[in-house]
């Protein structure tokens, strides 16, 4: 809450002798709390160098403002940067998000290729970046150059680069990829609704419905995952309309009983779009209906 950051703020200002622990657990704590402006206010009042832990946090802080003044103290911070923290593979994560977040893709590249040792994050912040500037080729270039386990994170990111890409050889990747994602994996919403939607992309409804089946436990976003078809039929519609009624959300799914077509339109559509709306309190709309 602001009153908290403020109180924190305060106390933390009555500090004489600050040292770049304090300094990194403040900046921590501004991001957490979506203030990171408060970050780059903080680092200007700061009478000591930072050290690499406060690099770190003040890159992630840069890229999740992403504007002039970040960009700004992100690059002049990165140039100052010693030699020794370059080798430090936390710190470079950081400033390779940060750039590929600042859409500078060649100055990333150059301090990816300078880490002597890279780790799962490291090749996960580029793959990360190359979709992220729609750079998807890119993307799959490096995720077959990775000589490492994947992370779930990883699985993710290619799985969206095949989606946008969509060609034979896209398709290919995601499809090999996915028949060896490991089983723990596939109970992770996230990576699982990243393959439903790549899957749908693919047109190979059979499998996304499959992996839809297998999740323990859905959310909306893979059910929203598995509604992104373009032939939507009476079932798809009707399973969305519920989904969003088991999760308080009425006046989506009176939205999406509205933009059902009428010949789609059946008893059990009804019955769930009323459902929602009892549960939402939408008593004007459930009429109308």
């Amino acid at each position: 809450e602001s009153k908290d950051i403020d109180n924190a703020m305060h106390l933390f200002s009555s500090i004489t002798n600050k040292s770049n622990y304090m300094y990194t657990v403040m900046f921590k704590g501004l991001i957490t709390n979506n203030v990171a402006e408060k970050v780059l206010d903080l680092f200007d009042e700061m009478k000591i160098e930072p050290n690499q832990f406060n690099l770190s946090t003040l890159f992630n802080a840069c890229a999740v403002l992403n504007n002039n003044r970040a960009m700004k103290i992100g690059k002049k911070l990165l140039d100052e940067m010693p030699e020794n923290y370059r080798n430090d593979n936390i710190t470079s994560n950081s400033a390779i998000d940060m750039l590929m977040k600042f859409g500078d893709v060649e100055s990333a590249e150059r301090i990816f290729r300078s880490i002597k040792t890279k780790d799962n994050i490291t090749y996960g912040a580029m793959v990360k970046g190359y979709v992220g500037n729609e750079m998807f080729e890119k993307a799959l270039d490096l995720f077959e150059q990775i000589p490492l386990g994947l992370t779930n994170v990883t699985y993710t990111v290619v799985f969206n680069a095949c989606a946008k890409l969509c060609n034979d050889r896209a398709m290919k990747i995601g499809k090999e990829l996915l028949a060896k994602m490991p089983e723990n994996y596939r109970n992770h919403n996230i990576t699982s609704t990243s393959a439903i939607d790549m899957l749908m992309k693919f047109g190979d409804v059979e499998n996304a419905e499959r992996i839809f089946r297998s999740i323990k436990t859905k959310n909306i976003i893979t059910y929203g995952a598995m509604v992104k078809v373009v032939d939507r039929d009476t079932i798809t519609y009707n399973a969305m309309i519920n989904a969003f009624a088991l999760n308080g959300m009425g006046t989506q799914a009176v939205e999406l009983y509205r933009e059902m077509p009428n010949n789609l339109r059946d008893h059990v559509s009804q019955i769930c779009v009323l459902n929602a709306c009892s549960h939402a309190g939408l008593l004007h709309e459930a009429r109308t209906i």
